[in-house]
């Protein structure tokens, strides 16, 4: 579609916009490029490029930015990566301790934001209806505490209203039959099969580990936050951002909502290795000024969850497309180290 000579000047422009935000003029590109041209053969390339829809003019002034669709040429063509070194690596790895899922989670989140200056977005992983462990804690007459660790190795607490007082030991029994006989079931299969195979316990000890097993359903859909966003108000420093209000503020809703995102992220879990959405290729109108750079991660060789970076289509590819990949491995191997 572009010459050599084109695609060169289309490289040079958006990098240029990129470090500086302001439009690039033919007599930058002049000075830049490293070709023999004169400003006027640059301004000819130029308006081909504006008429291909790759740059545009936003005022009066000579300069051109990219568009949407430039950057994606950008990106898809014209982009040299920055790996990050040893060093950087070695120190992402430090801040990932592999102790708890949730905090691992909130981490990758944060060390996203802290790189990128940007928003950063994980997505929790899909949680396994089941459990490691059981145990119950007799509180009061009539009030026992559930002790339930998830596969993923999180506690979860939850407190059940009984009938009856219940013994230290018909706890204890409760507790062994459940953990002896149906560790690594969900609950809702656990609940089927208690009611089917112990028609010879009696009916109290029976609804006893039903409402176990009801209680431990709902904290296992309720034990998490969906998606975690860190640095959200970096982009208020993001000038083509926040100079205009009402984008904003439909942004930062979208943020608040977090069901829409998340449809896009899901996409994203889906494909393989880095995703780039640039501007209305998200299909969101409050990214219409936004790119979103994400990648997969993993737990038992599946994928679980989705990392991403939310910022402007001005934004350095080059070190954040790397950024994302690197971090969505780095949870891989954290997870598969809990």
């Amino acid at each position: 579609m572009l010459g050599d000579r084109a695609q060169l000047l289309l490289k040079m422009l958006v990098e240029r916009y990129i470090v500086d935000g302001q439009p690039v003029g033919s007599r930058a590109l002049s000075r830049y490029s490293g070709l023999d041209l004169s400003p006027a053969s640059i301004r000819n390339v130029m308006a081909d490029l504006e008429d291909l829809g790759f740059i545009a003019s936003p005022h009066t002034s000579a300069g051109r930015v990219p568009t949407a669709r430039g950057y994606r040429f950008f990106v898809d063509t014209l982009l040299t990566l920055r790996p990050l070194d040893t060093v950087e690596i070695s120190h992402l790895e430090e801040q990932l301790h592999p102790d708890n899922t949730q905090k691992l989670v909130a981490s990758a989140s944060q060390i996203l934001s802290d790189l990128t200056r940007f928003a950063g977005v994980v997505v929790t992983p899909r949680r396994s209806a089941g459990f490691r462990h059981i145990e119950f804690l007799k509180l009061s007459e009539k009030r026992i505490l559930l002790i339930l660790v998830t596969p993923d190795g999180d506690v979860q607490n939850r407190i059940i209203f009984t009938d009856r007082s219940y013994s230290p030991s018909e706890l204890t029994e409760a507790g062994n039959i459940l953990n002896q006989n149906y560790v690594g079931l969900t609950f809702e299969e656990v609940k089927k099969r208690v009611n089917e195979e112990l028609k010879e316990l009696h009916e109290d000890m029976t609804r006893l580990m039903t409402a176990a097993l009801d209680a431990g359903s709902q904290a296992a859909s309720e034990s998490a936050e969906e998606l975690v966003i860190s640095g959200e108000s970096n982009l208020l420093g993001v000038q083509e951002l926040s100079s205009n209000m009402t984008s904003l503020r439909r942004l930062f809703d979208l943020f608040e909502r977090k069901a829409t995102l998340l449809q896009l992220l899901d996409i994203s879990s889906h494909a393989h290795g880095v995703q780039i959405f640039i501007g209305g290729e998200s299909g969101l109108t409050p990214l219409d000024e936004c790119s979103v750079v994400t990648a997969p991660y993993e737990a038992d060789g599946k994928v679980v969850g989705t990392v991403g970076v939310i910022g402007p289509t001005r934004m350095a590819y080059e070190r954040i497309i790397p950024i994302v990949d690197i971090t969505a491995k780095l949870l891989s191997s954290a997870l598969a180290n809990k």
